[in-house]
């Protein structure tokens, strides 16, 4: 683009943008001849990732904000009208990010005007309500207006159709194509009103159906600390938790209300370092069983344990172990379907499956996938995201995974057991799966590109003394998986091991699940071999790093 190409594209966004903040903030890019950050931000347009559009707020066509937000609905209407849903409902959640509420009535607006019913949540819920009042209201399709775990500069936008599952390919292409082809948001009508706002009805009833998770009777005894995160969990889960007779959560109360700056964490998500920190000082405080966090939008839930062997008494549970709990406890209870995760998660839910005698399959990263798998009855990813009630809710939901495991934790403390117990009988039963990331966060996305670019030209032959038995690239597709942008490795030796290696879809990541395999003949052989997995996984992260140039 050359630079008057660049300064006619701003000029002309900026005469038809609706928002004045983001007016004034392209006004003063253009005054002051930022050509750099104009280039960056007129670069191209946000793309439907792994969880719909995601961006920095701001002005422009690759930020987050309303002209964007008003074209993407614009778009997601005109393929519903192509589709033969003229007048069909669409509902619309949203989180108490900056923003949150003014893109979802944008949307209500759009949605109105061209000729659909529009209905609005009405107040910042937790992403599961919204994907489950879809199916419920009978909606032809919905949106939430959420960026997750994202910092706290971002919003996004996610898109489901009338099934209740986030769109895949091809209709996020074709829904991309509606939106390229809107001239000017001139053409798209936005009256002031005409939507409904919901009350409480489709909460209710969320709620009601949360119950369906517990076994009528089942113990209801242990103990938690819950923190929300800033986000918009705290009032779904304890309302939960009240309903089904949990003791009430202790509530960290510096991250308990809404915030969007998420003042107490760099990074709003459990995962990150320092994220859990306030969590575990009040567990010190109330001796709890264990500690449970949603993500700002509820769709994830983080889980941790007593772990005296670690400094301050916590330990964060990986999402694959949670995911591995949560797969032995639905086969207690005798369910029966396909349990299904996707390829960067641990192979031990297989295992878990093969021995239950229940179906199972792998999808592509992210709950678009899994939700599709048909006769789902169980599905879970590493990134703290399980879904355990897909005829309910079929996208990851982190308040029915929260009751889940602590209705687990309540059955095991009635027998003098805890959490930690169980995954030691998981790992006789089946071996020690032992998993990690390497997950390298960029400024300049060239970096992941050429890391990627490395690896395909020079595959390794080997990581941590296993030889590579296998190489996939997965951007040509896989007799099961469609094509993604990924690399799967496969290897052999004294022990087992699996890498795959692909760009975050919803962060400027490049993201590199580890898993290594250590066989467990008694309980007295735990700590050996996983001190044993522990070396293999950073001799690993060491070898993949030097192959990818990080």
């Amino acid at each position: 683009m050359t630079q008057d190409d660049l300064l006619t594209q701003a000029q002309a966004w900026l005469a038809e943008d609706p928002d004045p903040e983001t007016r004034d903030e392209l006004a003063a890019l253009l005054d002051g001849g930022a050509s750099d950050e104009l280039t960056a931000r007129f670069a191209g347009t946000l793309q439907f990732g792994t969880a719909g559009l995601r961006g920095e707020l701001g002005a422009g066509p690759m930020r987050m904000n309303r002209s964007v937000v008003i074209r993407a609905a614009a778009g997601l209407a005109a393929y519903l009208k192509a589709k033969g849903e003229e007048g069909g409902l669409v509902v619309i959640g949203y989180d108490a990010r900056y923003k949150s509420a003014d893109f979802a009535r944008d949307t209500a607006a759009v949605m109105t005007g061209a000729g659909l019913r529009a209905a609005l949540l009405p107040r910042p819920l937790p992403t599961p309500v919204l994907a489950y009042a879809i199916r419920h209201l009978g909606a032809v399709a919905g949106v939430e207006v959420t960026a997750s775990h994202n910092p706290p500069r971002d919003n996004g936008y996610k898109v489901y159709l009338g099934d209740g599952s986030q769109i895949v390919p091809p209709a996020d292409a074709e829904i991309a194509a509606e939106i390229a082809a809107i001239r000017s948001l001139h053409d798209v009508p936005r009256p002031e009103d005409g939507w409904d706002t919901l009350g409480d009805e489709v909460l209710d009833a969320y709620l009601e159906r949360t119950d369906h998770v517990l076994t009528p009777g089942s113990p209801r005894t242990a103990r938690t600390v819950y923190t929300a995160m800033h986000g918009v969990g705290k009032d779904v889960l304890t309302a939960a938790f009240a309903r089904a007779g949990f003791p009430p959560p202790a509530l960290v109360a510096a991250q308990a209300e809404p915030d969007p700056a998420f003042p107490t964490v760099t990074f709003p998500n459990p995962e990150e370092p320092g994220a859990m920190d306030l969590a575990f000082e009040a567990a010190r405080a109330v001796d709890p069983d264990l500690v449970i966090a949603n993500d700002p939008d509820a769709d994830r839930c983080a889980v941790a344990v007593p772990d005296p062997a670690v400094t301050g008494g916590w330990r964060m549970l990986r999402g694959d172990e949670v995911g591995a709990l949560l797969a032995a406890h639905l086969v207690h209870k005798g369910a029966t379907g396909v349990f299904a995760e996707s390829i960067v998660s641990s192979s031990l839910l297989g295992r878990i499956a093969e021995a239950a005698g229940v179906g199972y399959e792998e999808t592509l990263t992210g709950f678009k996938w899994i939700a599709r798998v048909e006769g789902l009855r169980y599905g879970y990813e590493e990134a703290l995201g399980y879904c355990v009630d897909p005829e309910g809710v079929r996208d990851k939901d982190g308040i029915t995974a929260a009751l889940l495991v602590t209705e687990l934790a309540s059955v095991l403390k009635e027998q003098g057991r805890t959490l930690t117990d169980l995954l030691d009988d998981l790992a006789v039963e089946h071996g020690l799966h032992a998993t990690d990331q390497l997950s390298v966060r960029v400024e300049d996305l060239s970096v992941i590109a050429n890391a990627m670019a490395a690896l395909r030209e020079r595959p390794p032959v080997s990581l941590a003394g296993l030889t590579v038995v296998s190489a996939e690239d997965l951007t040509k597709g896989t007799e099961s998986l469609p094509p993604t942008d990924g690399l799967r490795y496969h290897l052999e030796g004294a022990y087992k091991a699996r890498v795959i290696v692909r760009p975050s879809g919803t962060e400027p990541k490049l993201k590199c699940y580890l898993e290594v395999v250590v066989p467990v003949a008694s309980a007295a052989d735990l700590a050996p071999a996983r001190a044993k997995a522990a070396e293999l996984l950073v001799a690993v992260k060491r070898d993949l790093s030097a192959a990818a140039g990080l």
